[in-house]
């Protein structure tokens, strides 16, 4: 079938034909990339049990890189918006982020790391939904039907032998590692997993900020101050003054991260067991060191994902072959 012109897609039945991607080296070599990546998935994952989006084909059109992908609704990020950014309710922010840890961890049992999930990168298969009103606030509310999800946008994913870039992922989704510059592997997935279930628990971002030493001040306001071994060994010392971090809190950037973050723990917006189940997963994905940060076979298992394991959908999939190229 013929491809679109830039800027549009058109819809058949389970199967979306995308725009084709520009001509150009740099362009296409990306695009080569992320078929590669694709191909091994569904190499991995013939049944499409494990959650990543699947790629039905791709072909060259005139020098255009075409894929064809199986058709998806909104992305989190996408609903969200459309929805004023309410937040999704816990038992939706449960399911998924049980999904998401689920998809990530077929990545990293296959040496391969996302490097830029986030929440505009995880889409609902279906992005139905019920619309109540809310008289207080005196407005339409949407609730997603189904909140069965796909990981999308292979196109940094990085396999363990390979270069690792110097910096990854989207700014508001990086892990501390990454903005010292002191290398990174899998567990800098787990840290964005963190910010976006925290993301859908409140409605709005962990870390609103586009400048690194910002982030670092957010990071301490929220998390406590960043371990002194990270701090000795980054090639960042220009963030730093005698082993602490180098911030004024009298500017007018401290008083923004002062009035606009707070601890972590005072975000709940309720005192119930599950609540505290949630953001005790949240802060052991967001442990500044990633080597004590938790693993996904370890979240998995966690008190908050207790009430999801009766349900078949949420059985975690068969693992032992490897992929990695």
């Amino acid at each position: 079938m013929t491809p679109l012109p830039q800027g549009r897609a058109e819809l058949h039945s389970d199967l979306a034909f995308f725009p084709p991607l520009p001509r150009g080296g740099a362009l296409r070599q990306a695009a080569r990339l992320e078929i590669n990546v694709l191909e091994k998935l569904n190499e991995k994952d013939p049944e499409n049990k494990n959650l990543c989006v699947q790629m039905f084909d791709w072909f060259d059109y005139h020098g255009h890189m075409c894929i064809s992908f199986e058709l998806l609704g909104l992305s989190t990020f996408d609903f969200l918006k459309d929805n004023n950014y309410l937040p999704y309710p816990i038992h939706q922010v449960r399911h998924m982020a049980y999904q998401v840890c689920q998809a990530v961890k077929f990545l990293h049992d296959n040496k391969l790391t996302h490097t830029d999930l986030k929440p505009e990168n995880i889409l609902f298969v279906n992005s139905d939904y019920e619309l109540t009103y809310n008289l207080e606030k005196k407005r339409d509310e949407r609730s997603v039907k189904s909140t069965a999800i796909r990981v999308v946008d292979f196109g940094s994913a990085t396999f363990d032998h390979e270069h690792h870039s110097t910096i990854v992922s989207t700014r508001h989704y990086r892990a501390p590692e990454v903005l010292l510059e002191l290398g990174w592997t899998q567990p800098c997935d787990v840290w964005s997993i963190g910010c976006i279930v925290f993301e859908y628990y409140v409605g709005f971002t962990l870390f609103q900020t586009h400048d690194n030493r910002e982030h670092l001040a957010m990071m301490e306001r929220i998390l406590g101050p960043i371990p002194s071994r990270m701090i000795r060994k980054t090639r960042k010392q220009k963030y730093f003054y005698h082993g602490r971090l180098d911030w004024d809190e009298n500017t007018s950037a401290g008083r923004y991260v002062r009035e606009n973050c707070k601890p972590l723990r005072r975000y709940l917006t309720s005192e119930a067991e599950d609540h505290h189940h949630l953001f005790d997963l949240i802060e052991s994905m967001l442990e500044y060191e990633p080597s004590k940060r938790i693993t996904l076979a370890e979240a998995l298992k966690h008190p908050f994902f207790d009430m999801l394991k009766t349900e078949p959908s949420t059985k975690v999939w068969d693992s032992s072959r490897d992929i990695s190229r």
